[in-house]
């Protein structure tokens, strides 16, 4: 091998849109940080939900169109995935080599390989020193769009009824933990299975999916998955109460920019930002326990087409990481 000739790294491939069985791992030149970037060695990286979304175009009513327009047409542009990642600066601007770090590559991906070029003045920050890597990493994702919602937008209070739709996957475990931290009044719905695992990350009371809606009225409504849309949650708000779509059609996303005060409640929806603010923000967040760890399924990078399985079923309990080292 020549001499210049760039060593080779593990990443993930998608190609096309499909199932997992679209990803593959190849051996490509590991990048080559420019100016003003780091090299960093990725030691974990979530699987969400948007992920597999990306991955599979398995998207809300309405979206599949300005999905492809966004990310590719017959198959995403950049072909690595990715969204986030918790890794280790080899070299390069700004930042000491052995620094460990929490990056957000955004919807643009990138994260499921051995090695990624990050700007050190991007969305890009030292872990601190009392966090643990992977406990980092599995609530990059669920603390930041938990955070976006229930903070920026729902402004929640110690006084409100809270009703969590979908409480027991990476956002839904992480909105638990914040929303005990503030003290508000939590409802969970999850399958029944999964009854101990919402009342031991802060939930008052439980309610499966299997019994259908619970009995309101709530202040806050924070529809995870999508199964309880404005229309169907309407009857179970108080005035002035708050609807979240996390997981919102076209429809629904339009319908809470055009007309976002609605019968006398407030619709909201929209996603959360990757910049630096809102990272910085999640980490505060973890190292003062505000947002403490939540389960995690793990899986060596090797096994990245069981774990895109698993988020397909959208009924994971927690997170799903992959650890490259294993």
């Amino acid at each position: 091998m020549p001499a210049d000739t760039p060593p080779l790294m593990l990443a993930a491939h998608v190609t096309a849109y499909g199932g997992p069985e679209v990803i593959d791992l190849r051996r490509i030149p590991r990048p080559v940080p420019r100016a003003g970037e780091v090299l960093l060695r990725i030691l974990a990286s979530p699987v969400t939900s948007g992920d597999m979304r990306l991955r599979s175009r398995k998207v809300p009513r309405g979206m599949g169109l300005p999905v492809r327009v966004a990310v590719g047409w017959s198959g995403p542009r950049n072909p690595i995935p990715g969204w986030g990642f918790v890794a280790e600066v080899v070299s390069g601007d700004g930042l000491p080599a052995g620094t460990r770090v929490a990056g957000l590559a955004g919807f643009r991906g990138g994260a499921h390989a051995e090695y990624i070029c990050m700007a050190a003045n991007g969305p890009l920050l030292p872990v601190p020193p009392s966090l643990d890597t992977t406990q980092t990493a599995a609530l990059l994702f669920g603390g930041l769009t938990a955070a976006h919602f229930l903070i920026d937008r729902a402004r929640l209070a110690p006084t409100d009824r809270l009703w969590i739709n979908g409480a027991t996957g990476a956002v839904g475990c992480a909105a638990l933990r914040l929303a005990r931290h503030i003290g508000a009044q939590v409802t969970a719905t999850a399958s029944a299975p999964r009854e101990d695992l919402a009342r031991s990350l802060g939930a008052n009371a439980f309610h499966p999916y299997e019994n259908g809606p619970p009995e309101g009225p709530f202040d806050v409504v924070m529809d995870v998955i999508g199964t309880a849309p404005y229309a169907r949650a309407r009857t179970l708000l108080a005035p002035g109460g708050r609807h979240l779509a996390v997981t919102a059609t076209l429809a629904e996303t339009l319908a809470a920019l055009l007309r976002p005060r609605s019968g006398g409640h407030h619709r909201i929806a929209g996603t959360n930002s990757d910049d630096r603010p809102a990272l910085q923000r999640v980490l505060s967040l973890m190292e003062s326990g505000a947002l403490a760890p939540i389960p995690a399924q793990t899986f060596a990078f090797h096994d990245i087409r069981a774990a895109h399985a698993v988020a397909e079923t959208l009924h994971k309990p927690g997170a799903l990481l992959l650890l490259m080292d294993r």
